[in-house]
């Protein structure tokens, strides 16, 4: 069994400012940081960091040798990333005095895969092999139904929520990991529970993991349903926490501890540490 992560590369751009920017504002930011992110790696490196060889595959641009190097460090297997000689994605990021963050997203390179690339990739995975997917890369469509066709097991984080995933044919999803404003997205509602029953009305074969800030995080299939409470910590950054708990909740499914087991990212070792 093999684990293949097809997702987003990107460099991120944080700024620190007093609060979110508003419509017609001009702010000052008191700081700024560079970070290599996107989705897709932060999931790959989270994974990486729980014990799980994974494969990355994706597409960075001329200015990827700090993305590159990043996943060879934390021993991200980069096989299946592809480069071109253009400018790459790229986010803009907001960190609030409360921590909080807010996201542009620049898709770059990161929406130039083809389906000559996706059969590439696909052509050495098959039955069994899990699937890490994310909102941010090009013809999602395309690499669900290859690899649905291939008996591959489709793990999606369906972010960010657009028009794109109309596209997909989403009953061939084993397991959404989404929080709430995903879940309201995709259910039209706000309540959990009518979120979660919605999903499993819609995709009944199909898991669910809704994440819900402060409040924890609840599983549903459709059948059973468990609900995990947050671990108090010191709040630092924002950025990647959904990332780190998809890789960790995934880590765990995939070495049979079941569900109820489940530079922002941790080791193994750092989470036992924070939770003991």
């Amino acid at each position: 069994m093999k684990v293949l992560n097809y997702g987003s590369l990107n460099m991120d751009y944080v700024y620190t400012v007093d609060h979110m920017i508003r419509e017609g504002e001009t702010q000052s930011s008191s700081g700024l940081k560079t970070f290599c992110g996107g989705k897709g790696l932060n999931q790959s490196i989270a994974l990486a960091k729980a014990g799980i060889p994974v494969y990355h595959a994706g597409i960075v641009g001329e200015d990827g040798d700090m993305l590159l190097e990043l996943c060879r460090d934390n021993g991200v297997d980069i096989t299946y990333v592809k480069r071109l000689p253009v400018k790459g994605g790229h986010t803009v990021i907001q960190v609030d005095r409360e921590e909080q963050n807010s996201i542009i997203l620049y898709g770059g390179t990161n929406q130039m895969q083809t389906e000559e690339d996706i059969d590439r990739v696909l052509n050495d995975f098959g039955a069994g092999d899990y699937l890490l997917l994310q909102n941010e890369i090009n013809l999602l469509d395309y690499i669900i139904d290859r690899a649905y066709a291939k008996e591959m097991k489709i793990v999606l984080n369906p972010s960010p929520y657009n028009e794109n995933l109309s596209e997909c044919d989403l009953c061939k999803v084993s397991l959404f990991l989404l929080n709430e404003i995903e879940g309201e997205q995709m259910a039209g509602g706000s309540d959990e529970n009518r979120i979660l029953e919605h999903l499993a009305e819609k995709f009944p074969e199909a898991a669910f993991v809704l994440t819900l800030g402060k409040a924890g995080a609840v599983y549903f299939d459709g059948k059973e349903k468990i609900f995990q409470n947050i671990f108090e910590v010191e709040t630092v950054d924002t950025t990647a926490a959904g990332d780190t708990f998809t890789g960790f909740f995934i880590a765990s499914l995939i070495r049979g501890e079941g569900v109820r087991a489940a530079p922002s990212i941790p080791t193994m070792e750092e989470v036992e540490r924070g939770i003991s």
